[in-house]
């Protein structure tokens, strides 16, 4: 089984590409592949086998503890850059078919070979209110929303008397029907600037969520926070989300990492 790796400012996962469906992808397998210490390593894992119905490719995506996801903002990225270096399509629009609907992607080249501006339309958010069970300790606002998977946004403008959200994080789930990725976001330094901390479901901490980026950009602005046009700074970096009446852009940097045979040495050879 031959899989890339890649990281979207920092969220990374492993593709395999498997447009002629003779690959099995278990829960098991993707929490071997991920595990960071007795496996390669990653967030996730991308099944990319064949389109349909106006899509080119179709995604499934499982997290790091081997279970199901709909959507990843940054998976869905990595996955545009494996299936255009692979050239399994000319680019630079990609079509994908996901468990949270239909996704388009622009992929453009950048002044590095390994790395690729990628953009997604990430479709609407779907505004669920306020979650004011969430608010105090900190937080003076609390929000629902979905990119096709949950969110909750908590906005604690003090650094200082924020929660910590790898500790908040596994609560909200534990109390959550599902679960949820949840984010602590603050304004930045400059208007229409949000600091981001992550906490993904099913994954734990990680350096930057592309869905979760969108769902923050979306309720801030519905709190007045921000405006249409947001940079989302995260622990890996930055992402550029534009919210439109009809949709939202998700944009930023997608590198190659590694080509890898798993298992190694490859059954019938030596290493």
């Amino acid at each position: 089984m031959r899989l890339t790796k890649h990281q979207g400012l920092g969220n990374d996962f492993l593709v395999l590409l498997d447009v002629d469906g003779t690959q099995t992808v278990t829960p098991e397998l993707a929490r071997a592949a991920c595990d960071r210490h007795l496996g390669i390593g990653a967030d996730g894992l991308l099944h990319v086998t064949a389109g349909g119905d106006g899509a080119d490719v179709t995604m499934a995506l499982f997290n790091a503890d081997g279970s199901r996801a709909e959507m990843s903002g940054n998976g869905v990225r990595c996955l545009g850059q494996a299936v255009l270096q692979a050239g399994l399509v000319p680019g630079p629009r990609l079509r994908v078919a996901t468990d949270a609907g239909l996704r388009t992607l622009e992929i453009l080249p950048s002044d590095r070979a390994d790395t690729h501006l990628v953009t997604v339309d990430m479709g609407p958010v779907d505004d669920r209110g306020d979650a004011a069970e969430w608010m105090g300790a900190g937080v003076v606002a609390a929000g629902w929303a979905s990119m096709g998977n949950p969110h909750l946004v908590l906005y604690a403008p003090d650094p200082d008397s924020a929660p910590d959200v790898v500790e908040l994080g596994p609560v909200v789930n534990a109390r959550t029907p599902g679960g949820a990725n949840v984010h602590v976001v603050a304004l930045g330094s400059s208007d229409d600037e949000l600091v981001l901390q992550v906490y993904e479901r099913g994954v734990g901490p990680t350096l930057a969520c592309g869905t979760g980026a969108c769902a923050a950009a979306a309720v801030a602005h519905r709190w007045g926070l921000v405006g249409g046009d947001v940079r989302v700074h995260m622990p890996g970096g930055t992402a550029h989300v534009t919210l439109t009446e009809r949709t939202i852009l998700l944009g930023g940097p997608t590198t190659s990492v590694a080509l890898i045979e798993l298992p190694w040495p490859v059954p019938g050879t030596t290493a």
